[in-house]
């Protein structure tokens, strides 16, 4: 006969397992849902050729002059895509809090002035990096090549495959309350009650290719180390980016910003570990108004 004690210890390892067994098994369940939805939300993005970049002194409606007050848009050149699929919607702090379950992170921002932006609904403030590694562990996980998109591939799709459409929206114009969230929509989204807050992801109608939001909550992180000369030397197809940099590009502008701030044409670049250089008291910039979404770079029909 078995030690009483030995028989407890042995009950307790059993529920122990029998727990992280459960665990697990929740875990994996919501893995597995987050990657039918993350498919299930892929726009397809049909390839073409396209005029990349502050594309104002070609479109009638700006009568010739250009859209942005940025100077490292404004060569204009002719890009060809393959085809690719493209997330609908921001990564949500909910679609990313399944991945630092999942991969025993701790969950991001919740601590601090950031937590006051976090809701479930809207979406996730990270880094470059944490926002490549998402994508990265979805490919893993899925089995389908995600990634951060290009720069190129950002734009062609904000701009419903390369038209002529200042703003990611459903007309290419912003009208708060119609297309756009109004401030204080925005100050009601997240604790913080601010109008520079992300709103929810998905709301508003999307722009003509059926992509919601881009550029318009938050800027959005892109595969492409930046340079501002950048244009003048780019690959007619599939360019990439630079092969090094310090920075990375982001689309897109913050809420809150000017209008203009908002163009599907702006590229805002930042250090990819959002380190402050010019601020002695800061190790970090906000990450509130930095998001992301995923491609894929799949050569089948989904």
């Amino acid at each position: 006969m078995k030690p009483w004690f030995v028989l407890v210890a042995l009950s307790t390892l059993s529920l122990v397992a029998c727990g992280d067994g459960q665990a697990d098994a929740k875990n994996q369940e919501a893995v597995n849902a987050l990657i039918k939805k993350t498919k299930d939300e892929l726009v397809r993005v049909e390839g073409g050729t396209f005029q990349m970049g502050d594309f104002g002194p070609i479109d009638p409606k700006s009568g010739g002059l250009p859209y942005s007050v940025y100077d490292d848009n404004k060569e204009l050149h002719e890009v060809t895509l393959d085809s690719f699929y493209i997330s609908e919607r921001q990564v949500s702090y909910a679609d990313y809090d399944i991945y630092t379950q999942a991969t025993g992170k701790k969950k991001i921002n919740k601590d601090g002035v950031s937590a006051k932006y976090r809701a479930a609904n809207v979406p996730a403030g990270v880094d470059w990096y944490q926002a490549n590694d998402y994508c990265q562990w979805l490919a893993e996980k899925s089995g389908e090549p995600f990634s951060l998109p290009t720069e190129a591939q950002w734009e062609y799709a904000a701009r419903s495959r390369g038209e002529f459409l200042p703003y990611a929206t459903n007309d290419g114009t912003l009208s708060p309350g119609v297309n756009y969230p109004t401030v204080e929509e925005r100050e009601g989204a997240t604790p913080a009650g601010d109008h520079f807050s992300p709103y929810f992801v998905g709301k508003y109608p999307p722009n003509p290719l059926g992509v919601y939001q881009m550029g318009l909550n938050g800027f959005e992180w892109v595969l492409d180390w930046y340079s501002k000369d950048y244009y003048a030397s780019s690959p007619e197809r599939n360019p990439m980016g630079p092969e090094k940099g310090e920075k990375k590009v982001r689309r897109g502008g913050a809420l809150g910003e000017s209008d203009t701030a908002l163009l599907t044409v702006n590229r805002r670049p930042a250090d990819p570990g959002l380190k402050l250089e010019n601020n002695p008291y800061l190790s970090k910039g906000p990450v509130s108004t930095n998001t992301f979404r995923c491609v894929s770079n799949s050569t089948k029909n989904q």
